[in-house]
């Protein structure tokens, strides 16, 4: 059966330090896997639902060990390309969870960035419900962009409804070169899930509500915007939604916003209400930012249910 949402990018070894510690004093590091596009599809996974993902990692153990854990949450890889000539990328971190995390990439040269547009199935995408990208992938290489931009084409053509994250990372590019790339990519855009400081900064709005009105305006349907501690506000130009963010200890706050569109996304391919949506989104964030690393606490539905009831329960 074709999955009901395929994504691609670049998947990298991650080697995070014990949290607590800041990178330059570190003594031991915890390997896993990291990748805001993978991120996501295995949060949706562990809901429940079918999820495709590709792209190209090397011949090599971060490679091997990223596809293996792929796999094993369930998520299709099968168009996944193993490249013999090209290492896997790999990201080392730090985690706290009230200052700047310092983050260090060794991706230059990676298999990932080498992403071709030759690497997009077609008839693949074309059968799937909806396509979720970020601006990352355009912004490894010429090839890399020139794949997202087929991809969006390939999905729009056949009907499929897209979705960005812009997931602005400074390291890559300047800003100039970031509203180049993201641009063209939120005009194809149906769903927008971006940080409110990066819908401002791709449509040059001071406002938040000018900025949604700039992807509204360029036929996104619908526009949301993290906002980070303060919560998260959505609008489809006619009406406005606001939910404030999940009042939980956090450990480690990497992951946050991939889990949020994994929450989301779930909500909308089970066609809940937006408000309902906005509240598994923030429900599923809440439960990645209590525990250290990427992926490690993306919930199940039983999980994101009983931490609903909770919450709810506490409220009151």
């Amino acid at each position: 059966m074709a999955p009901e949402l395929i994504t691609f990018g670049e998947t990298m070894g991650l080697l995070l330090a014990q949290p607590g510690r800041p990178l330059e004093q570190a003594e031991s590091f915890r390997r896993s896997v990291a990748g805001a596009e993978s991120n996501t599809a295995v949060g949706l996974t562990r809901l429940g639902h079918s999820v495709g993902w590709f792209g190209r990692v090397g011949d090599d153990p971060f490679g091997h060990a990223a596809l293996r854990l792929l796999r094993g949450e369930g998520v299709d890889v099968s168009r996944a390309v193993v490249d013999g000539s090209r290492p896997t990328g790999l990201l080392v971190r730090d985690a706290h969870p009230h200052r700047p995390i310092e983050v260090c990439y060794y991706r230059s040269g990676s298999a990932g960035s080498a992403l071709a547009p030759e690497d997009v199935d077609e008839e693949w995408l074309s059968s799937a419900r909806l396509l979720h990208l970020t601006g990352i992938t355009a912004a490894l290489s010429d090839s890399a962009r020139r794949a997202t931009e087929h991809a969006v084409r390939t999905a729009r053509a056949a009907g499929v409804e897209v979705s960005l994250d812009p997931n602005i990372r400074r390291k890559l590019a300047d800003p100039q070169r970031w509203c180049a790339l993201l641009r063209p990519l939120a005009e194809s855009a149906d769903l927008v899930l971006s940080g409110a400081d990066e819908g401002r900064e791709i449509s040059g709005c001071s406002e938040d509500r000018a900025a949604a009105e700039w992807f509204l305006h360029r036929g996104a349907s619908l526009v949301v915007f993290k906002l980070g501690a303060r919560g998260t506000w959505a609008t489809d130009g006619h009406q406005e939604w606001f939910r404030p963010a999940a009042k939980v200890p956090t450990v480690d706050p990497v992951g946050a916003g991939d889990a949020f569109n994994a929450g989301f996304l779930s909500a909308r391919l089970r066609g809940l209400e937006l408000g309902e949506a906005l509240n598994e989104a923030t429900v599923v964030a809440g439960n990645v930012v209590q525990v250290a690393g990427d992926m490690d606490g993306l919930p199940t539905p039983e999980l994101r249910e009983l931490t609903r009831h909770s919450e709810q329960v506490t409220a009151r």
